[in-house]
């Protein structure tokens, strides 16, 4: 169960109790963002009527508005993130028609001495894939993918996502590979300390992450047609609603925080690695009928699975690296901990389609 704070307001101090069980968790900015939603919610809360924040994860949470059983998610950025998601939620999405497959960005506060960024946003409710999932809800959802990619390939608004949120293509792959054997390179293997198994660790990560750079170029060539598009950029389960409505399921996306542009296979292979074995294969075809309705025609079954191991590759490697980071430039012990895991892991990937 998530901690929860109630607070039943017999003062009516809205701007109170909203900003003490933030500070009691620790965050930036509770009194902006108390001083916001004051206004925001004037309307709505009476002081007989408790309202009650629920944390969901670090920098995330649930506002419950009294008994109307309406809630809000408050999201705490950094400054720099927080004006990408103002972009997409105003600009991007809205360029390519997308704008209703993600929730409604409703107001914001900046924190005084500029250190972070709150957004307040509608609630899509608790419902994700991860909690609830079928067939049709999957077939949703990957409709829901082919749209917004299909959408957004080769549209003007790209360069600008490009600069100013991230590039998810082969680049991505290939410095994240070099940049990560560089800094294992400059591990420290003899400082007391350090776990007994991290020099071998250290030596197999470096030598599998060469070989997966010595055969960069012909992924990246295998790669060279595929039209870039916007990518939501971590796309499991949890980050996908899917509701009932007249016409059938309809996703929504949540979570943008790593939005970018790069090929379609960077946000399928994330979703695919998430779903089982059995599930792969159809939702692939469901993904390679609904572009090809638009239009499309994808390389087949054999290119995009080394595509999909590519875009996995690439998001292992960039973990190495930070890891490795903390591990040179802070000495912080975690780093050894997170690459003893990431050397397990990288060891037993494979492209997530069956031979």
């Amino acid at each position: 169960m998530m901690p929860t704070r109630t607070n039943a307001r017999p003062d009516g101090d809205l701007r109170q109790d909203i900003r003490g069980p933030l500070e009691a968790w620790q965050e930036h900015g509770a009194a902006e963002l108390s001083e916001v939603l004051t206004g925001f919610l004037a309307d709505e809360t009476q002081p007989d009527r408790p309202i009650r924040i629920e944390r969901l994860k670090r920098a995330v949470y649930r506002l419950h508005i009294g008994r109307s059983g309406r809630s809000l998610v408050l999201k705490r950025h950094t400054p720099a993130l927080a004006q990408v998601d103002r972009l997409l939620v105003e600009r991007w999405l809205p360029a390519i028609d997308f704008a209703d497959r993600c929730p409604r960005l409703l107001c914001s506060a900046a924190d005084r001495e500029g250190s972070c960024v709150w957004h307040v946003y509608e609630d899509l409710g608790a419902e994700n894939l991860a909690v609830r999932r079928d067939r049709s809800r999957l077939v949703a959802a990957v409709d829901c993918l082919a749209e917004l990619h299909t959408h957004a390939a080769r549209h003007p608004v790209l360069p600008e996502i490009r600069w100013r949120a991230r590039d998810h293509g082969t680049h991505f792959f290939t410095e994240s590979l070099r940049d990560a054997i560089a800094v294992l390179d400059r591990s420290p293997i003899d400082r007391p300390g350090l776990a007994d198994q991290w020099t071998a660790v250290r030596t197999r990560l470096y030598d599998r992450l060469s070989r997966l750079l010595d055969d960069a170029p012909r992924r990246v060539r295998i790669a060279e047609d595929i039209p870039d598009t916007l990518l939501h950029g971590d796309l499991w389960p949890k980050n996908v609603f899917v509701s009932m409505t007249g016409g059938g399921p309809r996703a929504r996306l949540i979570d943008w925080d790593h939005v970018g542009a790069g090929p379609f296979t960077y946000d399928l292979s994330t979703f695919l690695y998430q779903c089982s074995i059995d599930e792969r294969p159809w939702i692939l075809e469901r993904y390679r009928q609904a572009v090809e309705y638009a239009g499309w025609r994808l390389p087949d079954d054999t290119q995009l699975n080394i595509l999909f191991h590519t875009a996995e590759v690439a998001r292992y490697a960039h973990c190495i690296l930070w890891a490795a980071m903390a591990l040179v430039n802070d000495a912080a012990e975690w780093g050894i901990r997170d690459l003893i895991d990431y050397d397990g892991w990288i060891e037993t990937l494979r492209p997530p389609l069956p031979d």
